[in-house]
């Protein structure tokens, strides 16, 4: 037992001498991979940034073509899953679609959760940015093929805040934007009719905002960190 203690107490000093002498990186000294005691005793290796992250680029997914990819654009199309994720003030338009007045259910929209439930993504309005940073590490978790909805000029163009610090401005220098809906803010009647314009790209195979941004990965996650001060994560997200 004592040597377990002397084992565990070495390992804490090494720990915090990283700690203290490490420079500043993505990773924080608490997630730096070290050697930690198991519960029977033994001693192993744990890197806790990939309990999160994946160490994999995003991968372009072709389309199979031919009538196999009609069908499923159309079972996409009729099927959105809608991330519930409110980013700004639009967020306020949202929860009157699925009241009986709106009935977004019956377009085939339905909201989850979280995103590995998602394949869309509702930018609400303007898009701070201490928030970019959270938006960018959802939307990778999300699987493909997957679609981002823009909400009112502050997606577009930064709207009333374009000259804000804490805001950003053009959305597609950081996501791949499918739809912009304009407005400020939107009204429910707006947001119905840019699903039905996403359903309708989907449907003609339009939709491959997710491709295009494994295409160009290295483009988008250069300008994200430059918004980004405190890059703390992996590129990588999923």
């Amino acid at each position: 037992m004592s040597e377990l203690n002397d084992k565990m107490n070495e390992m804490l000093a090494k720990s915090e001498a990283n700690a203290a002498n490490s420079e500043k990186t993505f990773v924080h000294p608490e997630d730096i991979e070290r050697e930690v005691v198991a519960p029977d005793g033994s001693i192993i290796k744990v890197n806790p940034i990939y309990d999160y992250f994946s160490g994999e680029r995003p991968q372009e997914e072709k389309p199979r073509g031919g009538i196999v990819e009609k069908f499923l654009n159309w079972a996409r199309a009729e099927s959105i899953w809608v991330l519930g994720f409110g980013t700004g003030c639009g967020s306020i338009e949202i929860p009157p679609l699925v009241t009986p007045r709106y009935d977004m259910f019956r377009y085939g929209v339905q909201m989850r959760p979280t995103p590995r439930q998602s394949n869309a993504f509702i930018i609400s309005g303007y898009l701070s940015v201490k928030t970019l940073k959270r938006v960018i590490r959802t939307y990778e978790q999300m699987p493909s093929p997957k679609y981002v909805l823009a909400l009112g000029s502050c997606t577009i163009n930064g709207g009333m805040y374009y000259d804000s610090y804490s805001t950003i401005n053009r959305l597609d220098h950081y996501l791949p934007v499918d739809v912009y809906i304009a407005g400020c803010m939107p009204r429910p009647e707006a947001l119905l009719a840019g699903f039905a314009k996403l359903k309708q790209l989907i449907k003609e195979g339009k939709a491959e905002k997710a491709n295009e941004y494994a295409r160009n990965f290295d483009w988008y996650k250069a300008n994200q960190k430059k918004i980004v001060k405190d890059w703390n994560m992996p590129d990588y997200n999923w």
